[in-house]
């Protein structure tokens, strides 16, 4: 039997030289560091720096039918939320915006829990998400105006198609990905169809869901704006894309840019606060994310 040999390592390897090497890991961070540890700083300075660009290349440029300077955009902005015109155009956005997202997220819920349940549900769901998701929510706009007429139903319709095939599809494939592991787990508490839905299926699955849910929202936002702009009055209001369609006309180019830049600002609000929240009060919550 051959004898285990010892090795000596040269140095100091008391509990004194220990501690000098974890004192020499446990470095501290500058301030410079842990600042730029933080993601919202990081953001910022990414606005910033389009800011400070966009306003450079404004005025190099000189021209403000063609592009404003972001010191001109930002005035009129505040002149048109202090006249008003700006928060009555994006509460009227909004409020169509949250009526075809809440009925497309509906209307996902109840195809995506009958695929889970029932085989002729998968079937129909993937027979029409392969049918209906490739093809452009704006356009149906031409058939919804001539089955909805010149108003919100028509923006509601398109709005729907827009957010449905989103969400039913990342929330069926959210399903499908939850491991046999949980699935056993309902079936051994006698859970079935809806409360195996909500209590299993759901948390586990609920990434994809979120996922859907921002996919969603993007879509019907952008598509509201571009709708607004194609046919714009929407109940003897336009929107946000109305807005920015009548400076157009009247080139008014600092209200147009003022226009996109809330538009902008809005989808940054609803990423950074709403689905951010959610998201940290859920998956991070869970330990499905760091």
């Amino acid at each position: 039997m051959t004898k285990p040999q010892i090795f000596l390592v040269e140095g100091n390897t008391g509990a004194g030289a220990l501690h000098g090497n974890l004192a020499a890991v446990e470095q501290k961070l500058s301030p410079f560091e842990l600042v730029w540890g933080i993601g919202a700083f990081r953001k910022t300075l990414i606005i910033v720096v389009l800011a400070v660009l966009w306003q450079v290349y404004a005025v190099h440029l000189d021209n403000p039918l063609l592009f404003p300077t972001l010191t001109d955009t930002l005035q009129t902005l505040v002149d048109r939320l202090a006249d008003g015109t700006l928060p009555s155009r994006i509460a009227t956005t909004l409020k169509i915006l949250l009526m075809g997202y809440a009925a497309g997220t509906v209307l996902a819920a109840i195809l995506t829990v009958l695929a889970i349940n029932t085989r002729i549900g998968t079937d129909f769901l993937e027979t029409m998400t392969a049918m209906f998701n490739p093809l452009p929510a704006i356009s149906l706009l031409p058939l919804a105006l001539i089955w909805f007429g010149l108003g919100a139903s028509s923006l509601v319709f398109v709005l729907i198609h827009s957010v449905l095939w989103a969400v039913a599809l990342n929330t069926h494939s959210g399903f499908l990905g939850v491991s046999r592991t949980l699935r056993m787990v309902g079936a051994n508490y006698g859970l079935t169809g809806f409360s195996y839905v909500t209590r299993i299926l759901i948390p586990a699955a609920f990434p994809s869901i979120l996922t859907g849910l921002k996919i969603g929202w993007a879509f019907a936002w952008r598509t509201l704006i571009a709708a607004e702009l194609v046919f714009g009055v929407s109940s003897g209001q336009g929107g946000l894309g109305w807005f920015i369609f009548e400076n157009r006309n009247l080139l008014d180019i600092p209200a147009v840019f003022a226009g996109l830049l809330t538009v902008i600002v809005i989808g940054l609000v609803v990423e950074n606060l709403v689905f951010r929240t959610l998201e940290r009060h859920t998956i991070q919550k869970w330990g499905m994310k760091e």
